[in-house]
């Protein structure tokens, strides 16, 4: 599957450094060191232009639609065609190597002592697409929109992180907060794409910027658009491009992709050469099939059932309800048999292990009876909610067409709740309409994975920050299931100003109620499905050079990894 939708730039996010997976043979594992951001940096920037100009790349990853040709950075649904391969952040994080920093628009940036503000020196000689050239304008009026249409703000940077203001004096763009805010680095400086003020501040894309399709999208980028159609994006190299000599390719081909199975086929016969799939049986379906078919799994995130907790949904808001789903599930089963093994089992703290183990509280897990499957307690559960075998529970879960492996884990979910007494439809839906459903609210469960980030608490709060929900039938920006508890938001509000060793408590307090209330009910650990081949392409992230997150969903780590892929044959 695709970690798509949910992934939301949000898709991607999540640091410590994963020493993950193998690179074309063993099963993924992953550990990983804490990160942390640096308190500055200054770069001259710029790529090194060490290698010939040529070839393509493929990328064959399930989308599970065909292409809307909508570039719009701050749409959710559609952000992944467009940050990293046109759009650009000011810095890029590592999430891979203990959030080490790359400048991008910004060539540095410093923070106050309190790390309540921070300047950013704005990258000279950058020019968009068209010509114009980007100045510190652009970044002002990229976070000014932003705080003006509360959609565009993903993260929550105007009404959740603080932010009171961003400013230019020259070069200089100033971030100020009201408390302490490194947290929010990764969110602001990595995965805000900069938008072009000359372009957004007129037209459509003025009055209308959460929907604006942007067909024609300007941007810093190493790509542009050369054409798009429902079947295909083409991708051309940006000529202006500001880092010297790059990108090495000249050209992306990005086919859509409607099932898994079309797309591992084009892996395994090369004519697809970067992959983000779920492949069942990989060593003989992919690796045999060539010595230059590579894959690595390096776990970030978590796989989950979400429910809709927003009271109008009487069934899912009922905890007893949660709780008997998250007792019924064996996520072992669900790993092996939905997942091949690929993705290790989940737990319900939420706190992804080996990855996070320092911010995992196995006690708290164990003392509450979810370390393992109990299918006597949930059935108590059942019956205390007014459900029998004469009387059974009946819900509905939402999943995207084509996610072959979701489609074989969510069998195994039915075939375990069926045991408890819980009859379970699964919708497979279209992509856009399975968004529409999530966003805003309409469906009793969902089948939904996000991006993690440096610790688990960039997954934790984009699940649980009610600053991240909205009322059923408005978009949500990553708070699905339409939890709140001020309790819980007291906790991540405390975060940005701790110290390290009180963040790891905080955290394992705010997984705290994931185990108490359950608002979401992780099955299995998410991890960056990637293949690579290496016939006439080198330039991969790889495990032992981890620059950037390597699925192709992720963003902007895509970009990273199109500026430093060449072609082999273009050498001679």
């Amino acid at each position: 599957m695709r970690g798509s939708i949910t992934r939301i730039a949000v898709a991607a996010m999540a640091v410590g450094a994963l020493a993950a997976g193998c690179g074309g043979g063993d099963k993924p594992i992953g550990s990983a060191t804490s990160a942390g951001n640096p308190s500055s940096s200054a770069s001259t920037g710029g790529g090194s232009g060490q290698y010939k100009k040529g070839g393509t790349v493929t990328i064959a990853n399930v989308g599970g639609q065909t292409w809307p040709c909508q570039f719009n950075p701050f749409n959710p649904a559609v952000n992944q065609e467009a940050l990293g391969f046109v759009y650009e952040p000011l810095t890029f994080v590592n999430v891979l190597k203990a959030g080490a920093t790359t400048p991008m628009l910004a060539s540095g940036f410093t923070w106050s002592p309190k790390k309540d503000s921070i300047v950013f020196t704005i990258r000279d000689g950058v020019k968009w697409s068209d010509g114009q050239a980007f100045t510190a304008d652009d970044v002002v009026y990229t976070f000014t929109r932003m705080k003006e249409e509360p959609a565009l703000d993903l993260y929550s940077l105007w009404t959740g992180a603080g932010l009171t203001s961003v400013t230019a004096a020259g070069n200089k763009v100033t971030f100020k907060f009201k408390a302490p805010a490194e947290p929010y680095f990764f969110n602001f400086a990595n995965q805000v794409g900069i938008i072009p003020k000359h372009v957004w501040s007129t037209g459509e894309a003025a009055s209308k910027p959460a929907t604006w399709a942007d067909p024609k999208p300007v941007g810093t980028g190493p790509y542009t658009v050369e054409s798009c159609s429902s079947n295909n994006i083409s991708y051309v190299a940006n000529g202006t491009y500001w880092q010297a000599g790059k990108p090495y390719l000249q050209k992306v081909q990005y086919p859509a992709y409607l099932d898994n199975n079309p797309a591992n086929l084009d892996l395994a016969s090369g004519k697809a050469q970067w992959g983000g799939q779920y492949i069942p049986n990989i060593d003989n379906f992919y690796k045999s099939k060539s010595p230059e078919n590579n894959y690595w799994f390096p776990p970030t995130a978590n796989v989950a059932i979400v429910p809709n907790n927003d009271p109008s949904r009487k069934v899912t808001s009922n905890l007893a309800i949660r709780q008997a789903i998250a007792y019924a599930l064996d996520r072992e089963q669900i790993s092996k048999i939905g997942e091949s093994g690929y993705q290790p089992a989940a737990n319900q703290t939420g706190v992804v292990t080996p990855t996070f183990n320092k911010y995992f509280d196995q006690s708290a897990l164990t003392t509450a009876g979810y370390d393992k499957p109990n299918q006597d307690k949930a059935k108590q559960l059942l019956q205390s909610a007014g459900y029998s075998s004469s009387n059974p529970l009946k819900l509905s879960i939402i999943t995207v067409t084509g996610y072959t492996d979701w489609d074989a884990s969510l069998a195994v979910v039915k075939q375990q709740l069926a045991g408890v007494g819980i009859e379970l439809t699964i919708q497979d839906l279209q992509q856009q309409s399975y968004n529409q459903k999530l966003f805003n609210g309409d469906y009793d469960l969902a089948y939904s994975s996000q991006s993690g980030g440096p610790t688990p608490y960039y997954e934790l709060r984009q699940l649980l920050y009610s600053k991240n929900t909205a009322p059923i039938g408005k978009t949500a920006s990553s708070n699905y299931s339409r939890y709140s508890n001020p309790a819980v938001d007291k906790l991540f509000d405390q975060y940005a100003g701790a110290d390290p060793d009180t963040q790891v408590k905080l955290i394992k307090q705010i997984s705290s109620y994931m185990i108490k209330d359950v608002p979401v009910i992780p099955t299995t650990e998410s991890v960056d499905w990637y293949q690579y081949n290496t016939k006439d392409l080198a330039g991969w992230p790889t495990q032992d050079d981890p620059y950037a997150q390597p699925a192709p969903y992720n963003i902007p780590d895509v970009g990273q990894v199109l500026t430093n892929l060449y072609s082999k044959s273009a050498q001679k």
